[in-house]
């Protein structure tokens, strides 16, 4: 899955849904507006109504394929809060499980996935449809 476009798993008037190629855990989506913008602030109503729609849509699609315990959603906005592409806001959506942590992403500078993107691509991809 080199390709970025095989991770889009929606794409919706004004935003679209993408597998994180860098995931904290299996089934990491990320929103994303088509308008490229900084920041919340910018985007009008109605992306931000579309965005809101499809990580809820998110949401109970992850239910569906992995069942977690919870979620952390958010946006990492300006470099200086960890933004990889500053200059364009998204939201991550993030299932967690208790227990899900490990040392392997603070010590080893890796990160360790039970399960391939292209596998994570198309169970969301059918639950979402």
């Amino acid at each position: 899955m080199d390709d970025p476009a095989n991770l889009i798993l929606h794409r919706g008037e004004r935003a679209f849904v993408m597998l994180n190629r860098y995931p904290y855990t299996s089934g990491h989506l990320m929103v994303v507006p088509f308008e490229h913008m900084p920041s919340l602030e910018g985007l009008d109503a109605a992306v931000l109504g579309e965005i809101m729609q499809l990580v809820t849509r998110a949401m109970s699609a992850l239910r569906k394929v992995y069942h977690p315990e919870g979620f952390n959603m958010g946006a990492n906005i300006g470099s200086a809060a960890g933004a990889g592409v500053a200059e364009h806001i998204h939201i991550h959506v993030v299932p967690r499980w208790s227990g899900d942590t490990n040392f392997m992403s603070a010590v080893g500078e890796t990160r360790v996935l039970p399960e391939d993107l292209s596998e994570s691509y198309r169970r969301i991809k059918d639950a979402w449809e």
